[in-house]
Formats: C-alpha cells, structure tokens, sequence
C-alpha cells in the first residue's frame, strides 16, 4: 500500500497534511484544499486486492467510478459532502468534507473508564440522526447501503451533530474465487457485520445490513461493550448477553429494539430504517424475539431479572423446611416415657395411690445404695428394701401391690 507523507500533494491540488486513520483496504487523510484556501478535506486512498486479475481490477475501477459518482450526488447534513474522485496508479481517491471532532467510540471508551455509562436520551438523540442519514441513503435509486457502521465511523461535531463516515465502497465482484472473499471479509467490522455480508454479493447485502450494523453500534454505546459477533452467535446461541445486564438503566424498549435490529437472519429484523424508528420510539408493545435470545437464555434473563423474588421464596422455602423439621422433633420427644413425678397433690402429675390410700414407694433407690441392672430399669418402680423381690417375664408391667 503506497503512504504519503506530508507535504505531498495529490493530483496539483490535495496537499497532505498528516494520515487520520489506515487499514487493510486503504488509508484517510486530512489534507488542504489548494484552491480553495482555508478548505480542509479527507483524502480517501482505497487500494485494490493485489491478488486480483486485470479483468477484477478494471470491474473494481469501473465500480468505484460509478458508486463516487452516486455518493457526490448525496446532500444531507448527517453526510460529509464528496467533492471529487479520481485514480493514480490503480489507486482509487475519494474526496470529502473534512469532519473534526471525536467519533463515538472514543466517547463510549471514554464514559466506560469513568464508570459511567452514557445517557441513554442522548444516545437516543444520536441514533435519531443517524437514522434520518440512512433513510435519505436507502431511499436513493439504487439504494446505497453504507456496510460499515460502527461508533467509529460516526463523528461528532462542536455542534452536537453527527457525521456519518468512511463509506465501505469495495465490494466483491468475483464471488466464485477465494482471493476475493478476504476483500468481502475486510468491508465491515467484526461486532457490527451480520452474517450476510461475510458471502460477498451472493449474501444479497441490502439495506437490513445497516440495520443491524445500528443496532450493534447502539449496543456498544449503550452498555460500553462491543456485541458478539454473528459468527459467534451463530456457533453459541447463548453468546449475545441482553443489554440490561451489563446497564441495568436500559429502558426495557429500547433493549427489545436494538435486539430486533441485531437478529441474525435478515427477514426477522425491522423491514427499513422507518420501522426500526418506530421500534425505538415507539408506543406499541414489542415481544422478545426467540431468534436473538434463545428460550434457554430467555429463561435465564427472567430469573435474573427476578433475583430479589427468587431470594425471598427461596427463604421461605428453607424457614417451612426448618420449622417442620423442629416440628417432627418435638413430637418424637414428647412419645418418651417421662418417670412420675414424686408430689403429693392431686392432678396428672401426682404419685399414683395403693390400694388401701397406702402411698407408692418412688421408684427411685435410696441414697448410697447401688442400683440392680438386672432389676432397676428406668420407668419401672423398685421393690421396698426387705420385701421379696419377684421376678417378671420381660416386658411385664407392675400390678398393684398386695398387702
């Protein structure tokens, strides 16, 4: 990939001023206008697959040319305004407006290391621009789908409104070749890319794409974490975790919202850019869609989100569990025999009589005499000291005492 260094100036005009960003399929720089003095702009250089045949880099030139052409004809505010076009050396240039300021994942990286997450109105605020941005773009003819949002690529000016950069222009034009699939892999980043678009043209990438590049970029801004990917959550099911666990701030519709937009096959997201509005500022009730949280994961969520009512039954259930058991132990207890007690009173617990109004000797020895085992058991009255002891059968009770 050629890099220019500054003071270079591109085609007598673009004079380079320093390099803003770089990746696999090329490199933005902020450059000055030459003839417009004061007009500073971004200089896109969009470098071809080394690997592809003359026949694939003359259908990638022709390409360029005419989706530069449709982008110069875009007028929104939301959109930096392309001014010119053009090749050198087979090196694709796209000129723009120049947008400073921060873009919204140096906002998100920078609300998560304070803790705080950001304001989910203000995100809102943002999202309703972006939309505005996407719905002039799908509604052009043909359609022009940006492929490649992501917080990065959305700037945010001194006034408080967005911008919405790096259009993804490189397209695969070669499907049945394997070397081109590596360029279909590069347009897009990971988080925000559905599955549709890692196949190229023959994944029919259209407008959903955005769609689900905006839902994934609202769950970055709203909770500080990049999604799963598509790959991810199409191998694990359970990968994708429901924004309100990481933000528990996360109004419940807004969540469903940006869940609808991030479903993985194309048919169950929101049909356009209007829909998804009316999703996400909506009045009408939405339902949790299986095809992005599993039944297992639903299930899950709402035990979770019930956690304090879940405590409390549990606690319950261990005091019932306690209180029967103390029950059963005291019933056990109370089927022991007790021995009588020794009183002379009336009522249950007074000393049973002899027959004569004699009363009965306690069954208890005398102090300093020694207990017979064989004779003396506990509950059994003891004979009288000088009177003959009589032997019972084993397991006889005592009758009354003849005198």
């Amino acid at each position: 990939m050629p890099t220019f260094v500054p003071g270079i100036v591109l085609r007598d005009r673009y004079r380079i001023l320093d390099l803003v960003g770089q990746g696999g399929g090329g490199a933005v720089y902020r450059a000055e206008d030459l003839r417009l003095p004061g007009r500073v702009t971004a200089v896109k250089a969009i470098v071809p697959d080394p690997s592809a045949t003359d026949d694939i880099m003359r259908e990638t030139q022709a390409q360029f040319q005419r989706e530069a052409s449709t982008l110069a004809r875009l007028d929104h505010p939301a959109l930096p305004k392309v001014s010119d076009y053009y090749a050198i050396d087979g090196v694709d240039f796209l000129v723009m407006d120049f947008v400073a300021g921060p873009d919204l994942r140096q906002l998100v990286d920078e609300a998560r290391a304070s803790g705080e997450p950001l304001d989910e109105q203000m995100v809102l605020g943002w999202a309703s621009q972006l939309l505005d941005a996407l719905a002039y773009m799908h509604a052009q003819d043909p359609p022009v789908v940006h492929r490649d949002i992501k917080p990065a690529n959305i700037k945010l000016t001194e006034a408080g409104r967005i911008k919405l950069v790096d259009f993804g222009l490189v397209k695969t034009l070669d499907p049945s070749d394997p070397r081109t699939l590596t360029v279909a892999r590069g347009v897009g980043s990971l988080p925000y890319t559905p599955l549709e678009q890692y196949a190229g043209d023959t994944g029919h990438t259209g407008v959903r794409a955005d769609i689900y590049g905006v839902g994934a970029t609202l769950y970055h801004l709203l909770t500080g974490h990049p999604p799963a990917t598509a790959q991810e959550r199409f191998l694990m099911p359970n990968a994708l975790q429901r924004p309100s666990r990481i933000n528990p701030e996360i109004s419940p519709r807004v969540e469903q919202a940006v869940l609808r937009a991030m479903a993985l096959h194309p048919d169950r997201r929101p049909v356009s850019v209007d829909d998804l509005r009316e999703l996400l500022f909506g009045s009408a009730p939405l339902r949790t869609d299986p095809d992005v949280l599993p039944a297992a994961s639903a299930w899950r969520q709402a035990v979770w989100d019930n956690l304090g009512l879940v405590a409390m039954v549990l606690m319950l259930l261990l005091l019932a569990v306690l209180a029967t058991w103390r029950a059963t132990a005291g019933d056990g207890d109370a089927g022991t025999p007790t021995p009588p007690a020794v009183s002379g009173g009336a009522g249950p617990s007074a000393t049973p009589k002899r027959p004569g109004g004699a009363q009965a000797r306690s069954w208890r020895p005398a102090p300093g005499r020694r207990r017979s085992n064989r004779v003396a058991t506990r509950g059994r009255p003891r004979a009288p000291q000088g009177e003959a002891r009589r032997r019972r059968p084993a397991g006889s009770r005592p009758g009354p005492r003849r005198c």
